[in-house]
């Protein structure tokens, strides 16, 4: 998604009730970083959020900070953080492992929590290492033929059948 004001992308998504309707805005860093700075400056309630964002915006990370956080990427499924940032959705179990330090702050935020606290499943969910090796299996094979290493792809294909097959 673009920015509303410039063709760069959209970093900031930000939604504000106006006149009792929700208002949604999609800003690069730094229109995002002049309309929370012109925000603040208003009495209301709103421009109290908005200058506790933008000062979480002047503390936060630098632009190349964040793109050598967003190449960073999981050793099993390979998804990067920029992928993460973009979808929304992790890969594997993993990922929280990997990104745990991003993840972090973001699950307080979310849930108050970092830790489960509710019901749990009253016997371990079977063919999670497989499941993890398949995946680990298939983003190897993806990178062979990428590489363009049919020899080692087929390898690996094979290798996943039989996995699959020992599954069923």
């Amino acid at each position: 998604m673009k920015c509303q004001q410039c063709d760069k992308p959209a970093t900031f998504h930000i939604t504000e009730l106006t006149g009792g309707k929700p208002q949604e805005l999609h800003l690069c860093e730094e229109h995002a970083r002049q309309y929370l700075t012109a925000s603040a400056s208003e009495p209301t309630a709103v421009g109290g959020m908005a200058s506790a964002l933008a000062q979480q915006m002047a503390i936060g990370q630098t632009a190349e900070e964040l793109a050598n956080l967003d190449q960073q990427a999981c050793p099993v499924c390979g998804i990067t953080f920029y992928e993460f940032r973009s979808q929304g959705r992790l890969g594997c179990p993993h990922d929280y492992v990997c990104f745990q330090t991003q993840l972090e702050p973001l699950i307080l935020n979310i849930h108050g929590e970092s830790e489960h606290v509710g019901k749990r499943p009253r016997r371990q969910a079977s063919g999670s290492e497989t499941r993890t090796q398949l995946i680990r299996l298939r983003r190897e094979m993806k990178e062979s033929i990428d590489d363009e290493n049919y020899e080692r792809a087929s390898e690996l294909r094979d290798e996943i059948q039989r996995i699959e097959q020992e599954g069923k």
